[in-house]
């Protein structure tokens, strides 16, 4: 009778990103909306200036400037005494950079504007570079799933082993986890005021896994 083998394989792909991310936003608060809506629509205008000059030069995969939020309320005070009526405005933009020497120095010089703010980097490959690391990495998983079902019958004395069944890591199993996604680690920065800024991003990890059955007979 043969003996079932079952294992799960792992394996990862480490690439340095291609793309980077960056959200940004500009606004402002204060006494009077229309005052408070005009400058930040100026702001915004200058920003997005800045971005399609960024865009002409070829340092961007994308961009977009989704929306211009505007909103009120009454603060209070510390001793509980609500405050006249403060008007609020943002307006968000997400600039994509391909060129990411670009991108230190074009960051470091908008830094230094009161009116903007820097959500973060979203460090990215591209599409058709994600679609092959998923791919080697899920063959990595099947290959090392096959090696060690191939040392586990060898300590058994059987013969090699027969793949039967192969999944997603979870799915062979009573109850079925949700499978794992892509994981991205973070980049670190130098976030100095001022002057360019230098980024060091780690290298984004692609993992996959697999569990898989196996059949060896003794040999």
């Amino acid at each position: 009778m043969p003996t079932t083998i079952a294992v799960t394989g792992r394996a990862e792909e480490r690439i340095a990103p291609e793309l980077a991310a960056v959200t940004l936003s500009v606004g402002g608060s204060g006494g009077s909306r229309d005052d408070v809506l005009a400058r930040t629509r100026a702001a915004h205008e200058r920003l997005l200036a800045a971005v399609r000059e960024l865009e002409a030069s070829g340092a961007l995969e994308s961009w977009s400037a989704p929306q211009l939020r505007v909103w009120s309320q009454r603060p209070w005070n510390a001793e509980g005494r609500q405050l006249p009526l403060v008007h609020e405005a943002r307006a968000d933009v997400e600039v994509v950079f391909r060129d990411l020497a670009r991108l230190g120095e074009w960051l470091g010089d908008a830094a230094t504007s009161d009116e903007l703010t820097i959500g973060g980097v979203d460090w990215r490959l591209t599409d058709a570079t994600r679609r092959g690391a998923q791919e080697a990495a899920q063959r990595g998983a099947v290959a090392v799933a096959i090696a060690k079902a191939g040392v586990y019958a060898s300590a058994l004395g059987l013969g090699a082993p027969e793949v039967v069944e192969l999944s997603d890591h979870g799915l062979l199993g009573s109850q079925p986890s949700p499978m794992p996604k892509a994981m991205m680690m973070r980049a670190v920065a130098d976030q100095g005021g001022g002057g360019s800024t230098e980024f060091a991003p780690l290298d984004l990890v692609i993992e996959a896994s697999v569990d898989a059955r196996f059949t060896a007979d003794a040999g």
